[in-house]
């Protein structure tokens, strides 16, 4: 394998592990400032979404951009790689590609959405689609952080 399909690959297993770090984070710490549980379900707090803009200033420097490039250039160096390393790091490739298309056509335009929300508008089926898909985006996360890691494995034990 040439130098820069190693270097792709390190460069994907490190994105992914902190892509997957970060979800865990925000999903436990941000979210609950976001979206409050009410009586009647959920409720969205645009003030704060707005404030932590976590799209503008972390996202986009850590996944939007380069996770999505990573991915697609995976996708094409995973074919060229010798099996079973080509195994695991193409399902890696394909499961952040499943999420990066998660991401780019459901999670950024609905959050964009509920930012603009009415003060006491309550988005609440909308919010709680948003959180409970977000558990699949992680666990797709997860996923492909794991297979990424092992396709490096064995690229280091084919070394």
């Amino acid at each position: 394998m040439s130098l820069v399909s190693e270097i792709l690959l390190w460069l994907f297993v490190v994105n992914l592990g902190l892509a997957t770090g970060a979800g865990l984070f925000e999903t436990r710490i941000v979210l609950p400032q976001w979206f409050g549980r009410t009586a009647t379900g959920y409720a969205v707090n645009g003030d704060a979404m707005r404030d932590l803009d976590t799209g503008r200033r972390f996202w986009g420097m850590v996944t939007t951009l380069p996770l999505t490039l990573l991915t697609l250039a995976s996708l094409v160096a995973s074919w060229q790689a010798p099996p079973p390393l080509r195994a695991w790091w193409l399902a890696a490739a394909l499961l952040t590609l499943l999420e990066r298309l998660g991401t780019f056509a459901f999670f950024i335009p609905t959050a964009l959405r509920l930012q603009r929300a009415a003060p006491g508008a309550s988005p609440s089926r909308l919010i709680g689609w948003w959180l409970r898909l977000n558990y699949l985006r992680l666990a797709l996360n997860l996923l492909a952080w794991l297979a990424a890691l092992r396709a490096f494995s064995l690229l280091r034990a084919l070394g």
